[in-house]
């Protein structure tokens, strides 16, 4: 069994800009190290809840751990350029096919491009269209999960510009029907594919719209 990691590190970023302070000094004789944290939950790796992005949509605690971790398939989009328009084709050529019901794991390899902590991580990424999240839709997956900013309009919100919400058509699409969003995915480039067992649970913080979360993959099951 081989466990692969596939989470950002959680620290210093241009985007999110968390505040991490520690408290306590075990070389000073104090009794505990004590680390805070205060950050966006829609910052690194996370799942998104429909609450993010429909009223009074379901919060993160309300996400069933059995749509986020299970058997998962991958699809292998290393070869998409930057900034390239993702259509149905590319999704159906390559999908490897399976049940309803997966995850589904859009693996551009895009960390191994960009810089997830650079600007260019975001506004030269590829994305995908309606279409492409439609036939994302039709599959019947049970989550869908990314490792490239994968709606056009995240680039834009850099600069502060806001889009209408049909824009936004993975969330429009996908979340609006129920199908968890598991975002900024990493290190899919160490998958062997093109299947996997994904791990995805969020922390379950009470009516929250989103959660972070420790995204890994359990391959070679035995």
């Amino acid at each position: 069994m081989t466990i692969v990691d596939l989470s950002m590190t959680v620290g210093p970023h241009f985007r999110w800009s968390p505040e991490i302070s520690v408290t306590g000094d075990k070389s000073a004789g104090d009794q505990f190290r004590v680390t805070r944290l205060s950050t966006t939950c829609h910052g690194f790796s996370h799942v998104d809840a429909q609450a993010h992005f429909i009223e009074n949509g379901p919060t993160i605690e309300a996400t069933p751990l059995d749509r986020v971790v299970g058997p998962c398939r991958i699809f292998d989009l290393s070869a998409v350029a930057p900034d390239e328009e993702i259509g149905p084709e590319t999704l159906a050529a390559a999908d490897p096919g399976g049940a309803e019901g997966e995850i589904l794991l859009l693996a551009a390899q895009w960390d191994l491009k960009r810089d997830s902590g650079c600007r260019e991580f975001w506004t030269e990424s590829p994305w995908l269209n309606r279409a492409a999240a439609e036939y994302l839709l039709a599959q019947k997956p049970s989550a869908v999960a990314v490792d490239f900013p994968q709606d056009y309009p995240i680039r834009l919100l850099l600069d502060g510009i806001a889009v209408p919400d049909a824009e936004h058509v993975t969330h429009d699409v996908l979340l609006r029907a129920g199908v968890t969003l598991i975002e900024y995915v990493v290190n899919t480039a160490a998958l062997k594919g093109p299947r996997t067992f994904l791990c995805a649970a969020p922390l379950k913080i009470g009516n929250a719209d989103g959660a972070p979360a420790r995204i890994f993959a359990i391959e070679d099951m035995a």
